[in-house]
């Protein structure tokens, strides 16, 4: 068993979870149910996973999960789908983690795959229009809904507060990279936990006799999987193996300069260097897919992130949309359907492989650097500043499903977009304010929410009201 690492917590030295781990096939099952529910974005993925992992089945304890989720939010690629991963392989090792991750975006896979040959097939209809309308006017709901529960949890001094208004002002007015941001708040922290940490109370409180039995994955247990120089070489050589295969596979059957080759080897690359959430993610793969390449026009990648914004799992599965209007355009000597679907599977699949590989590699050295109190203050000043993340895309996601029209602001240092008033949409205003009701009043659950605001766009479009 490792030593306590250097200025920490003292972890007692147990490897064994303090309740029984679920059978495994509980496990699945579970973990199937959650990505039923993951819409929203990581907002809406988050709260999901909180409600379920922390507060009901109470798999994992609170502190563990925001550990984890810290680390997640480090990553380039989905930081829930990673979240999830994390969370699989803390219960049942490395099967653990691949089945959790995995059944993460299956849903969304399928949902979108079927969404894109629809539109392909009848974009243009009134009837889709209007059934997209209004799951994306719930789905605005469901963020709000998230941003407050996760704001509770993650934000409990005045000091995390001011972290997280900060982090939403310098990506809302000021358009300060993602990445400095994440940065500039892990500093803060750790120089509040060093020089004042009385700012930094003890997370967990809510793990007090109130809170109910003691979560299977108790705070103070090590995990028993260790990390080793062995271990990582090997997880390291398989997973790049693993990786890679499929683009050489297509380079090998279509050619170097197909459409599939390009877009296996765009995405892969695009899973490593892009950090900063999905929006940083698709603001890249826009101007590159649109401007580049041209996969798809500007107004396609947009009706994408609506598809994506209104399937279960990470929004970045719109390169799944990107990848099949791309392919079945530029099919080359395949037929476009089966040039359409390949090249949505193989994208999916080069975009996710790296995020299991992130986490199945360092989810063992963030184990044992858990106690560590430097660390964990550090840690704690990028949570508040994912709380003004995730508040400012569902800012962007509001004004963008509300108004079809924006002014861009660009004065000195400040650099934001404003809704047009003459552009609001009343349809998709409406319906948000039915969600929120539902959610927030009524509490209803969110596919229930998103059932009904689905049928309520239908009957808009089919009554001839403007929804487009």
């Amino acid at each position: 068993m490792p030593t306590d690492p250097p200025n920490s917590d003292a972890l007692p030295a147990r490897s064994r979870p303090s309740a029984p781990v679920p059978p495994f096939r509980e496990a699945v099952r579970a973990w199937f149910l959650v990505s039923l529910q993951t819409f929203g974005g990581p907002a809406g993925q988050i709260a999901v996973m909180q409600r379920e992992l922390v507060d009901q089945r109470r798999w994992i304890g609170q502190r563990r999960f925001l550990h984890a989720l810290n680390y997640c939010t480090l990553l380039p690629g989905p930081e829930a789908q990673q979240l999830a991963t994390y969370v699989g392989w803390l219960l049942h090792g490395t099967r653990g983690g691949l089945v959790a991750g995995g059944l993460f975006v299956l849903p969304g896979v399928v949902a979108l795959l079927a969404l894109s040959a629809v539109y392909v097939a009848f974009g243009t209809t009134t009837a889709v229009t209007a059934l997209f309308t209004g799951l994306a006017a719930a789905v605005l709901a469901i963020v709000v809904q998230a941003v407050v529960r996760v704001a509770k949890k993650a934000l409990d001094s005045r000091a995390l507060v001011v972290l997280a208004v900060a982090a939403f002002l310098a990506l809302a007015l000021f358009a300060v990279p993602f990445p400095v941001v994440v940065a500039l708040a892990g500093l803060a922290g750790w120089a509040l936990g060093r020089w004042r940490p009385s700012a930094l109370p003890r997370t967990g409180a809510a793990e007090g006799p109130d809170a109910g039995p003691p979560p299977v994955i108790s705070d103070d247990v090590l995990h028993h999987e260790a990390p080793s120089a062995r271990r990582t070489v090997k997880v390291l050589l398989l997973g790049l193996l693993v990786w890679g295969l499929p683009v050489a596979a297509v380079a090998v059957l279509t050619g170097t300069g197909s459409v599939l080759t390009q877009q296996g080897v765009f995405f892969s690359g695009a899973a490593v260097v892009t950090f900063g959430g999905a929006y940083a993610v698709l603001a890249y793969v826009a101007q590159q897919a649109v401007e580049v390449y041209g996969w798809l026009t500007p107004r396609e990648m947009v009706r994408g992130l609506a598809l994506a914004e209104t399937t279960p799992g990470p929004l970045i599965m719109v390169v799944q949309f990107v990848a099949f209007l791309g392919a079945y355009r530029a099919h080359g000597t395949l037929d476009p359907w089966v040039a359409a679907v390949l090249a949505s599977l193989l994208v999916t699949w080069v975009t996710f492989v790296p995020s299991f590989l992130f986490v199945l590699l360092g989810a063992p050295y963030m184990e044992r650097l858990r106690g560590n109190r430097s660390l964990s203050a550090a840690l704690r000043g990028i949570t508040a500043a994912v709380v003004g993340v995730i508040a400012n895309l569902g800012v962007y996601f509001a004004v963008h499903t509300l108004f079809s029209g924006t002014v861009d602001v660009d004065g000195g240092p400040l650099s934001f977009e404003l809704p047009d008033p003459a552009t609001l949409r009343p349809v998709p205003l409406v319906i948000a304010v039915v969600a929120a009701v539902l959610l927030f009043r009524i509490r209803w659950s969110v596919l229930r929410t998103l059932g009904v605001c689905a049928v309520l766009g239908l009957a808009a479009g089919l009554s001839g009201l403007p929804v487009g």
